[in-house]
């Protein structure tokens, strides 16, 4: 019963400073991070951490398919240059400077730790993306600029990401040994979102019972990610095919009366699991800090806020 009170209180209190946020004109997930922060350090708190391949499924998947799903495919079309430096020259100029900037504060590190470190803090992350967005205004182009971003930027900094960790673990990583892989990864990706999708849409049509499509949505969502993380291929990728695909196909074949209520669902779902997501990696700070010894936790701190301070300037 514990662990249920706090969540029941997490959820509550995240309502009240989502809440709080809107009133202020102030993006909901930052006060949702300072506030699971706080939560971290009250005593009797609960020492909940997560586990990284739950946390992409669980959080992002579901958010990152609500997004796709609402994309204007002619607005990617029309911004692809813009869309496509974020994606790749922004995401691959942040990960060099960050490298760069951790051998400067770390001079032990390998490069290829320092890469891996650069590529996960380059993108920035698709459900924060979305949620800001959504609650400021900003003109239409940039809008949708950003939005496309967000989609994809992950998928490009989780390829670095695997480059980096491949030359952490082998004594040595050419550049042909891995464009292959690389390369079938993106195709493979594309082809497996657009095949699950078409498959997904003529299972749906068949389905007129609302909870039961509802769910099976939701549950197709997980298989789709599941099945690319399986097939080693870019789960994000391919969730972002999926859900375009099924944007385009999935409104003619359902019924108004089974729409209406599934976008309803979604958008509250959504909404439930980016305000879980905020408050529990404000959370994390806890278990983080209390591994750290007291000697080296402020430098860390100082490291941690150069780190920032340079994925910003680059930005």
């Amino acid at each position: 019963m514990h662990a249920f009170e706090w969540l029941i209180g997490l959820l509550l209190g995240a309502m009240l400073l989502s809440a709080l946020a809107r009133r202020l004109g102030v993006p909901y997930p930052t006060f949702l991070a300072l506030g699971g922060i706080a939560i971290a350090f009250l005593p009797n708190s609960p020492n909940w951490t997560l586990e990284p391949t739950l946390a992409l499924a669980l959080f992002v998947a579901p958010v990152l398919l609500d997004a796709a799903f609402d994309t204007s495919t002619r607005d990617l079309r029309d911004n692809w240059l813009p869309v496509t430096m974020l994606v790749l020259a922004a995401v691959g100029v942040t990960t060099v400077a960050v490298a760069f900037v951790a051998r400067w504060l770390v001079p032990d590190m390998p490069w290829a730790a320092a890469v891996a470190l650069g590529a996960i803090v380059a993108p920035p992350d698709a459900a924060a993306a979305t949620a800001i967005l959504r609650s400021v205004r900003l003109p239409y182009r940039i809008l949708k600029i950003l939005e496309g971003e967000s989609l994809l930027n992950d998928a490009s900094a989780l390829l670095i990401y695997r480059i980096a960790a491949g030359a952490a673990m082998a004594s040595s990583l050419r550049l042909e040994d891995v464009a292959p892989a690389l390369t079938l990864t993106l195709i493979g990706s594309l082809v497996a979102g657009y095949v699950l999708a078409q498959v997904m849409v003529r299972l749906f049509g068949r389905i007129t019972d609302v909870p039961t499509a509802i769910i099976m949505q939701f549950a197709t969502t997980f298989v789709v990610w599941i099945v690319a993380e399986k097939l080693e291929l870019s789960p994000i990728l391919t969730i972002v095919i999926y859900a375009i695909t099924l944007a385009r196909s999935a409104p003619v074949r359902t019924t108004a009366r089974l729409r209406v209520p599934s976008y309803a669902v979604w958008e509250s779902v959504v909404f439930l699991l980016n305000v879980m997501a905020f408050v529990l990696i404000g959370m994390q700070l806890r278990p983080i800090w209390s591994g750290l010894d007291d000697d080296v936790r402020w430098h860390y701190c100082i490291a941690a806020g150069i780190v920032l301070a340079t994925v910003i300037a680059v930005r």
